[in-house]
């Protein structure tokens, strides 16, 4: 076999000088493969040791479930979560978001703008208007109702204009 070799290294013009240079490389090539994956081995089963001290296969199945009932749990909560805002959406289109008043002299013996026109609407401009009228004898106090940002009584100049300072967003005096 070893005539073969050398036969055939003859007839090929390989030097039996290069072939060994060649195999000394490959040689330290493979050498220093063969150490990355022995440092790589290492890392995985120091990991592994990690990951499995003080843990069989029945406490860390029992240690997996309880994080998906965890997790399950969670998922309830958000779900709870976003019906709680679905209904405090729902309620904001109730509530008061919009002010407006207008401060004026009801009288012209009476000065210092004791009167007001005080418009308080939700976001589709359903409300009230409440007009309060300040004179020498009392203060009197007027409501009336607003839908859609119209009365069905007839307002007063001070009472539109708290109601069109309430639909702009307009809330100084």
């Amino acid at each position: 076999m070893t005539k073969v070799f050398f036969d055939f290294c003859e007839k090929s013009n390989i030097k039996i000088e290069d072939l060994v240079l060649w195999m000394g490389i490959a040689s330290i090539v493979l050498i220093v493969l063969v150490i990355i994956l022995l440092v790589l081995q290492i890392s995985i089963n120091s990991k592994y040791k990690k990951f499995m001290s003080g843990s069989d296969g029945k406490s860390l199945e029992e240690e997996i479930c309880t994080k998906i009932e965890k997790f399950d749990a969670f998922n309830s909560d958000v779900v709870n979560i976003k019906s709680e805002i679905s209904k405090i959406k729902d309620n904001l289109l109730i509530t008061i978001q919009k002010v407006g008043i207008v401060k004026y002299d009801a009288f012209k013996e009476m000065g210092g703008k004791l009167s007001f026109a005080l418009a308080l609407l939700s976001s589709e401009n359903n409300g009230v208007v409440i007009n309060s009228v300040h004179s020498r004898e009392g203060c009197y106090t007027y409501i009336k109702e607003i839908v859609k940002g119209e009365s069905f009584v007839l307002l007063g100049e001070e009472e539109k204009e708290a109601v069109k300072k309430a639909i702009k967003g307009e809330s100084d005096s």
